[in-house]
């Protein structure tokens, strides 16, 4: 009877050595893969950005001196030619009607504020006649009859 009960008894210690061993790999395994990160959210913020970021560009023209086309070009297109980052894209009349009802000066106001992911006067130098110039010029082609500043 006894050799009976000898082979069913269950022997620990291979199970704790083998549990140990897999834990080992295991850590071994996320430090090569995780490049021995101490931090692993120091580069979280770099890989979540948004994929467009403004950049101030350069325009042949002067401060103070681009047309509503220009500035549009050099700044406002990368996101309203696209529509990036929720931003109206040039020509949509649907997403500009309810811009388009705030008026000229209202849309002038948001821009020099920054409106959601974009950044005050959308990340250019512009001067607020520029700004309205730029508008105008985007809205003028989605819908809207504003007078540009000169």
């Amino acid at each position: 009877m006894s050799d009976e009960h000898n082979e069913h008894e269950f022997n620990v210690v291979p199970l704790l050595v083998g549990t140990v061993i897999l834990v080992a790999i295991i850590i071994t395994l996320a430090v090569v893969l995780g490049n021995g990160e101490k931090r692993p959210q120091e580069g979280v913020e770099a890989r979540i950005a948004p994929v467009a970021q403004p950049v101030e560009a350069v325009v042949s023209a002067p401060a103070g001196a681009r047309t509503g086309e220009q500035l549009v070009q050099a700044a406002c297109f990368s996101c309203h030619g696209t529509g990036a980052a929720g931003a109206p894209k040039i020509g949509d009349k649907a997403a500009w009607a309810p811009r388009i009802a705030l008026g000229l000066n209202g849309l002038l106001k948001s821009a020099i504020a920054g409106k959601n992911a974009m950044p005050p006067r959308g990340g250019s130098d512009a001067t607020d006649a520029e700004l309205a110039r730029a508008i105008a010029f985007m809205a003028n082609q989605s819908g809207a009859s504003f007078n540009a500043p000169k």
